[in-house]
């Protein structure tokens, strides 16, 4: 999405990042970034919130109207309730590699069925 944004900008369509990977979207230069402290894949807030999405919405839309400077990122005021998906993200250990490789196997196993069609 950063790189996607990038391009947009030099065609003078203004752009907004809401994202997680504040190290990821800083390095690539997004001119505007609301930065949400949340597990990936939940830009804008927990499911079944509506109140805590619209409100990292419009903190987005603000940031698009009123950033100071190229580069800037905004710090959405909300968090996750418990740092508890941080200590299971990205986990793999022996309670759980087999399972893991048989989830990949199986997405493995479905691209490949993909491309074939």
């Amino acid at each position: 999405m950063s790189l996607a944004a990038r391009h947009l900008e030099e065609q003078d369509i203004p752009t907004v990042i809401i994202g997680s990977a504040r190290d990821i979207v800083e390095e690539c230069g997004v001119p505007r970034h609301v930065f949400v402290d949340f597990p990936l894949g939940n830009p804008v807030g927990k499911p079944d919130d509506p109140a805590m999405q619209r409100a990292i919405l419009e903190l987005a839309l603000q940031t698009l109207e009123s950033a100071p400077a190229p580069r800037t990122t905004v710090q959405a005021p909300f968090d996750w309730g418990s740092d508890e998906w941080r200590d299971n993200y990205m986990r793999v250990d022996d309670s759980n590699r087999d399972e893991l490789r048989r989830l990949g196997d199986e997405r493995r196993a479905k691209q490949a069925t993909a491309k074939k069609d």
